[in-house]
């Protein structure tokens, strides 16, 4: 069984439609995959129907942005109902959010005599995007020809010490816990950093968190095999994927969890029989 839980469509800031993920998947010869947008799960309802019939396990997700201290978490929630009360009122409020930030940012860039425009941030992002992102914004910077290259934007521009880089008014790892679990879900910390890893986990647990992501593609054996020692020992979940955005990054499926590594996590739905 091969298995990645951690892919974006174009709902936020991936680059294919949660239909032409599903197909992908398919054609990947993955057998179950996790649709985890930033900060929205409007794609969902599309990706479930584009599921039907296929030889594909869906598990409805999402990924939630929050900050503890000054270090920008991102936790996952797994089998959610993207139609819950608690979804829709936190993709409304960080929609807002995310767009406060996406201003100001521009204003930013302005003040450096870069011109960009919302309109043209929203236009690069494309109809279907319910969440601004940076990604977004480098994108209309490239397309304006203020960059010689996507990645330009970050390295010079937004990137997290750039000088047009605004933090977001993140909530807290506790809210979205919280919001995940209002939702019907499990709460997992996505690609948890490696320097405040051990000392954050027993707080993130103590308010709920249930279980973290150990395995991915740019951790090394050792470093995945500390993350799901520390999980195990907590009696905690451990999970894996790709964090996968689009064919500019490489092909799906090159990575893909076995099955047998999560199997604890894969057994909430019942998905191993």
């Amino acid at each position: 069984m091969r298995v990645d839980l951690h892919l974006h469509t174009w709902i936020s800031d991936g680059e294919v439609s949660p239909t032409e993920l599903v197909e992908r998947a398919v054609a990947a010869r993955l057998d179950v995959i996790a649709v985890t947008d930033h900060d929205t799960a409007a794609g969902i309802p599309e990706a479930m129907l584009a599921a039907v019939g296929k030889p594909l396990v869906l598990i409805p997700g999402i990924e939630v942005s929050c900050r503890v201290e000054e270090t920008e978490l991102h936790i996952l929630g797994y089998w959610i109902d993207p139609l819950s009360p608690a979804i829709l009122e936190h993709q409304r409020l960080a929609g807002s959010r995310r767009t406060d930030r996406m201003l100001a940012m521009i204003e930013r860039l302005r003040g450096m005599g870069i011109e960009v425009s919302i309109e043209e941030v929203q236009a690069a992002a494309g109809p279907s995007v319910k969440s601004l992102g940076r990604p977004h914004l480098a994108r209309a910077l490239h397309a304006a020809r203020h960059t010689r290259f996507y990645g330009e934007a970050f390295t010079r521009f937004i990137g997290n010490s750039g000088p047009a880089y605004v933090a977001e008014g993140f909530p807290s790892p506790e809210y979205a816990i919280k919001v995940i679990h209002e939702a019907g879900g499990r709460a997992v910390w996505a690609h948890p950093p490696l320097d405040c890893f051990d000392r954050l986990l027993p707080g993130l647990r103590d308010m709920g968190l249930d279980g973290v992501e150990c395995f991915r593609p740019a951790v090394d054996r050792d470093d995945s095999l500390h993350l799901e020692s520390a999980a195990l020992e907590l009696g905690m979940f451990a999970t894996g994927g790709s964090d996968w955005h689009g064919p500019s990054r490489g092909r799906l499926g090159e990575f893909a969890v076995a099955g047998g590594r999560v199997e604890p996590f894969l057994s909430i739905g019942n998905i191993l029989g």
